[in-house]
């Protein structure tokens, strides 16, 4: 048996980008990326602190250091840029490798979306 568990978390990023002329997904500074551990095509949840929307999607690698967080396509229609998000990760694993587990939690200057 295998159970989900959160394996990254970017807490209270700023949306810099909505683009509803886009194949849907989420851009990320690949900064942001390494630190919570997401690869490019990555199924992601995200939570809308500002609005209470919640969706799924997938990353799509943004310009390094750019402080980028674009929503795309769809997922465009369920934010406003300025708006606080987290963005979720979940990983599969036993029981027993989720007892040693540590997520990889991220949080982010809140207004340039730089990792501290």
């Amino acid at each position: 048996m295998t159970i989900e568990i959160l394996k990254s978390k970017l807490h209270r990023i700023r949306v810099t980008e909505a683009n509803l002329n886009y194949v849907g997904s989420i851009t990320l500074d690949e900064n942001l990326m390494d630190a919570a551990g997401l690869f490019p095509g990555e199924r992601v949840f995200i939570a809308n602190i500002d609005n209470g929307e919640r969706l799924d999607t997938y990353v799509i690698k943004g310009a390094r250091g750019s402080g980028s967080v674009g929503l795309n396509g769809a997922a465009a229609r369920k934010v406003s840029v300025g708006d606080r998000l987290i963005v979720m990760a979940y990983a599969q694993m036993t029981p027993e490798e989720a007892l040693t587990f540590t997520p990889k939690i991220v949080f982010p200057d809140e207004t340039t979306n730089s990792i501290l």
